[in-house]
């Protein structure tokens, strides 16, 4: 039993840290093409009929980079496509969403105070509100209302705020956060994969058979590509804001994550306007730091933790049943419910780390898993062993856990 927690503890590692790498990669390679793209000289008379280019220097050597907006006479063979850096982060992301939110619903996903979910239910809404959203916003756009590109950036902004509010009110506040970067990240990828790499392939194979490509292909991609372009920051923002509670857990998530796009758009306003040497409108910074205070101001209004049931239930049910949970809650108790609680004891701290309390019986049952991993096995909790939890008291916590599995 210890063996199936251990390795599933190291597998949600190596899931997240393959997350990680991918989505550096990604976010690393959209970002050089858009700076890129907006950098090149269009000004100068190139005989190779390109577009515009750009001279640069990195690692000790000079690169002399040049945009065709058609083709260049002849289509090389060793042409690179840029989507697989997309592809995998995706993929990894729903498989970390997977291993923590579905496996893990009940303590993840699903708060009874918010939305009393069966475990099936709350996996469809959250499967089924990834496709239905794409699907909306891909009808959106192909519509005659997406011919407008500012009007649809203004109607995208709207969706997102409603999926914001929705979010908040069926799955806890970490859960929400969550589900609004993984449907951001969701069109995004879907955006390559459904559009921009289709549309690259028709004007290459255009290209390969000698016809001209219809300019309308370039003009979606770039519709899509800019979106996605405004959308990296804030989705790197729901993704880390599980690790902070003030991001997630006061009934203003909603209105945080809102005002988070706001901060992609005007951080992203900054950087494409002085890579296309349009000037520095440093305005954007002041901007930003003022919505960033909104959103500090907001975090600390009433922790939205929402009152734990009087008495565990379901997969938590067979903790709070198991031979030694009296000792181990006398244990939690007193090692750490002083930091652990909705009014924590320790001098220094205002909410509970991570957002979890650790007071009665129902809560203690709940977190048994987190807590066998960071004060049983391993020795991450009490930070530096400040509240001097003894081996022994690890020891039946370890028996604990492992009798009730």
């Amino acid at each position: 039993m210890y063996d199936f927690a251990a390795i599933g503890a190291w597998l949600e590692f190596a899931v997240r840290w393959t997350h990680v790498i991918t989505a550096i990669a990604w976010i690393g390679s959209s970002f050089y093409f858009i700076a890129l793209d907006l950098g090149l000289h269009r000004d100068r008379n190139l005989p190779s009929g390109a577009d515009g280019d750009e001279w640069q220097v990195h690692g000790g050597g000079f690169y002399h980079i040049q945009k065709y907006l058609v083709a260049p006479d002849k289509m090389p063979d060793d042409l690179v496509w840029f989507k697989w850096e997309s592809y995998s982060t995706w993929l990894s992301g729903f498989a970390l969403l997977f291993l923590v939110y579905y496996l893990g619903a009940e303590f993840y996903l699903i708060d009874p105070a918010v939305m009393d979910l069966n475990i099936w239910q709350a996996i469809g809404i959250s499967a089924g509100s990834l496709v239905l959203g794409w699907l909306a916003y891909d009808w959106i756009c192909k519509s005659k209302f997406g011919d407008d590109n500012t009007r649809l950036m203004i109607a995208l902004y709207v969706i997102l705020v409603g999926l914001a509010w929705f979010y908040t009110h069926v799955f806890s506040g970490r859960a929400a956060m969550l589900h609004l970067g993984a449907f951001t990240a969701t069109i995004m990828t879907a955006n390559v994969f459904f559009v921009i790499m289709p549309n690259q392939r028709i004007v290459v194979a255009d290209l390969k058979a000698g016809r001209i490509p219809d300019a309308k292909y370039g003009k979606i991609a770039k519709q899509r590509s800019t979106h996605n372009n405004y959308l990296t920051l804030p989705v790197i923002f729901m993704m880390l804001s599980n690790h902070y509670p003030l991001a997630f857990a006061t009934e203003y998530t909603w209105i945080i994550a809102s005002l988070v796009f706001l901060m992609g758009v005007t951080i992203r306003h900054f950087f494409n306007s002085m890579h296309a040497r349009k000037g520095t409108p440093y305005w954007t910074w002041a901007v930003t730091a003022v919505i960033f205070i909104v959103i500090m101001w907001l975090s600390t209004a009433p922790m939205f933790m929402g009152d734990e049931p009087e008495e565990a239930t379901g997969p938590a049910l067979r903790f709070a049943e198991a031979e030694g949970f009296d000792e181990v809650h006398d244990i939690v108790l007193g090692r750490c419910s002083m930091c652990h609680a909705a009014e924590p004891a320790w001098e220094g701290l205002l909410w509970p780390p991570k957002g979890v309390r650790l007071e009665t019986e129902a809560q203690i049952a709940k977190a048994a898993r987190e807590i066998y991993l960071q004060a049983g096995i391993s020795h991450a909790m009490p930070p530096a062993n400040l509240s001097f939890i003894e081996d022994a008291e690890r020891a039946k916590i370890v028996a604990w856990y492992e009798g009730a599995l």
